[in-house]
């Protein structure tokens, strides 16, 4: 009984909710700005895509804090994933640079969830194609380890020890309709997405 128990894929628990993101937003603009000398020269640039929401949030508080309306864009990194042959195809999404570019810019990367550092890397291969930025930071809510890549975070919202069987879950109110982080099995989030696919119309937790 203990090991049938000890098997079975636990289902997904909260650790963040909106209060804790919005406090994370507020505490990594305030460090952006403290070490950025006032974010002056920063670029801020959303991974598609819901590193693109946090960016846009991030966005807001730096203009509350400095006054000033600091460049936003976004990037689109799937053509540059060392994983594009092994995955299912998916929609190219929008690269968008402000007018100013970013050469000799101090460009902050946003993202959801830091894991092996593939992502990054495949921004970082995207960026070089764009400009060449004085330096590159990069600003992440959650970091749960496991890296396979010599990366690191800038700014990181939570650290949060994970195990290779468990999947984090960053929900946010613009795609999402909620803002949350939550942590589960994997073979849990698997099958509730499997079992959900039958019943397009029912809410279910994404991957």
């Amino acid at each position: 009984m203990t090991a049938y128990q000890d098997s079975t894929p636990r289902p997904p628990h909260q650790v963040l909710d909106g209060t804790d993101i919005a406090r994370v937003i507020t505490r990594i603009a305030h460090e952006i700005v403290e070490r950025a000398k006032g974010a002056e020269d920063v670029v801020l640039l959303g991974i598609h895509t819901r590193g693109v929401h946090l960016a846009r949030r991030l966005h807001a508080r730096l203009a509350q804090i400095t006054g000033r309306d600091i460049p936003l864009g976004t990037l689109d990194i799937t053509m540059y994933r060392d994983d594009l042959r092994l995955k299912p195809a998916r929609a190219l999404e929008h690269t968008e640079i402000p007018s100013g570019g970013i050469d000799g810019k101090l460009v902050v990367l946003v993202d959801d969830v830091l894991f092996s550092g593939r992502t990054i890397r495949a921004a970082l291969d995207a960026l070089n194609d764009i400009g060449r930025p004085r330096a590159v930071q990069l600003a992440v809510l959650v970091d749960r380890g496991h890296r396979e890549l010599p990366i690191r975070a800038d700014y990181v919202g939570k650290n949060l020890p994970t195990s290779l069987r468990e999947a984090v879950q960053v929900r946010l109110s613009d795609s999402d309709g909620v803002d949350a982080v939550l942590v589960g099995d994997r073979d849990y989030t698997q099958r509730s997405s499997q079992a959900m696919a039958a019943k397009p119309t029912e809410p279910h937790l994404p991957e």
